[in-house]
This record gives C-alpha cells, sequence and structure tokens, in this order.
C-alpha cells in the first residue's frame, strides 16, 4: 500500500477510473520483486555459500524462524519498520530515511540497535 500511495502522490497514475487496476498492478510487481529478491539471494548462497567460514554456515542452516519472528515483533515499531524496509524490502538507508521523514545516520542507528536486540533475543554472540 505505501508503495501505492507514493505512485499516487507522484502522479503515476493516468487515468483515475484505473484505480483498481494500478493497484493490483502495483502489487503485482512487488512480488514478483520480492520473489526476483530471493532467488537472488538462494543463487548467491549457492553459488558462495561453501566459501562462506564454517561459524556462519550452521547459523544460516539453522535458523529457528518462529523464535525470528517473535523478535522482530517484539522491536518497537520503528525499529521493525527499519529493519523490514532494509532487509526484506531492500530498500537503501536513504530510501528508508526518506520514507520515515529522519536522517540516514538516524536510519544506521536505528538499524543498528535493533540488529544488537535481535542478536540478543536469538542468544546469537557478538
Amino acid at each position: 500500500m505505501i508503495t501505492t500511495l507514493e505512485a499516487l502522490r507522484a502522479g503515476r497514475l493516468r487515468e483515475p477510473k484505473k484505480l483498481a487496476s494500478f493497484v493490483l498492478g502495483t502489487c503485482r510487481m512487488t512480488v514478483a520483486n520480492l520473489r526476483r529478491g530471493a532467488h537472488r539471494k538462494e543463487r548467491l548462497l549457492e553459488q558462495y555459500g561453501a566459501e562462506m567460514p564454517a561459524s556462519v554456515q550452521p547459523a544460516l542452516l539453522k535458523v529457528d524462524h518462529e523464535h525470528l519472528q517473535r523478535c522482530v515483533q517484539n522491536l518497537n515499531e520503528r525499529e521493525r519498520t527499519v529493519v523490514v524496509m532494509s532487509f526484506y524490502d531492500e530498500e537503501t538507508g536513504a530510501d528508508v530515511a526518506s520514507s520515515l521523514g529522519v536522517s540516514e545516520a538516524n536510519v544506521r542507528v536505528i538499524r543498528h540497535r535493533a540488529i544488537r536486540q535481535l542478536r540478543e533475543c536469538m542468544g546469537v554472540a557478538v
């Protein structure tokens, strides 16, 4: 919805009568971008996973997704938003800052603190 609202504010809807089609198309493109990102990550892991240090490999393979989800939900809303936009949506720091109305430096601080909290929650040694 945020992507759709940003597109509407930027005037990219040429025919207001076709709003429903515009929203559907935006959703379809968002899902396609997410899938492309996931496939890209899988290919990179397959290609370079064997070269990764042994200390990192088990952590990638044994992630308790339900526990991670609970940890992410325990973050405050701003931290959760920054983490999701940065790592799930693969937004740049500048894009996150622009969307939230804060500075890039603030985004880095929020992201750093959120990652620290997630590591503590997941029981990962720093």
